[in-house]
């Protein structure tokens, strides 16, 4: 009878793995194709550029006379963008995990838990639109600026898009440490704060280290957003001056570009590309050793 039930099931069992092999082979070769595209697109410019000239050229300028495409200020614009997002946004991203998974009581938590599963679903537009309206104007009158629109403002509206990330990624992992560790230190007599900082978050480095990845993928990749706080000049970064990051250069000219000026905007892409893959295979084997 057994037997007759799994020969029933085989069938099935076969055509979902089938399905699954097919659908992770699907955004394998998505990636290929991608990887491709770029690589086909984007490496003839440099060539014809210059790598140096490209990489490491501080004027871009494409639509004057006398041709410039140098991208390193938007290159710089997009590392001090995504770092300066992590270093506000994780610490308070992961407090509030901690909040969440050790410290509030089950109604809060499910609270906090919800407004942060609904922060990540606001569209980028709508982060960029109440930056624009709150966050520029307040910058431009704390520090005396003539425009609040430069690289501060956009970092301050990064961390706040990189949190929900952080938080649901860090909470996962708090809340997967064994109950045991927790237990067993409160029983050699460390205090509840002792215990989550000194045992538990240590545990869970992996994972909080996972959310970090997430969070500069999230950083580097956002354009909409960043392109209505940050000034969206090419010019080299500085804090309170309006920067291009390598996302804005490509959204916002791609729409009238042509010749020599389009396929340096493929080129950016894929610097952007090989940059954010270079960032995630660092830290994924960084979490990789932390796991061993």
């Amino acid at each position: 009878m057994i037997n007759k039930q799994k020969a029933k099931q085989n069938p099935l069992e076969t055509s979902m793995n089938i399905i699954f092999t097919l659908c992770g082979l699907a955004a394998l070769a998505f990636v290929i194709v991608i990887t491709l595209f770029l690589l086909i697109s984007g490496i003839p410019v440099i060539g014809k550029i210059g790598f140096v000239q490209f990489i490491l050229g501080k004027i871009w300028s494409p639509t004057s006379a006398k041709a410039a495409y140098g991208i390193l200020p938007f290159i710089l614009s997009s590392v001090l963008g995504a770092f300066g997002a992590i270093i506000i946004g994780v610490p308070i991203g992961l407090l509030c995990a901690i909040y969440i998974a050790k410290a509030a009581p089950k109604p809060v938590s499910r609270i906090i838990r919800s407004a942060v599963e609904l922060l990540a679903g606001i569209p980028s537009v709508v982060y960029g639109l109440i930056g624009m309206i709150i966050i520029v104007p307040t910058v431009r009158e704390a520090f005396g600026l003539p425009d609040g629109a430069n690289l501060f403002s956009a970092i301050l509206v990064l961390a706040v898009m990189i949190l929900p990330s952080v938080i649901s990624v860090s909470e996962t992992a708090i809340c997967a440490v064994p109950k045991e560790y927790e237990e067993g230190s409160l029983a050699l007599g460390a205090t509840k704060n002792e215990t989550i900082f000194k045992i538990i978050v240590p545990a869970a480095k992996s994972g909080i280290l996972a959310s970090v990845v997430l969070g500069i993928g999230r950083a580097i990749g956002e354009a909409m957003a960043v392109m209505m706080v940050s000034g969206n000049a090419a010019n080299m970064p500085r804090l309170f001056k309006s920067v291009r990051f390598l996302t804005t250069a490509v959204a916002s000219e791609m729409s009238y570009s042509s010749g020599l000026h389009r396929q340096a905007l493929f080129s950016i892409a894929l610097v952007l590309f090989i940059f954010i893959l270079v960032i995630n295979l660092v830290l994924n084997l960084v979490i990789k050793r932390e796991k061993r």
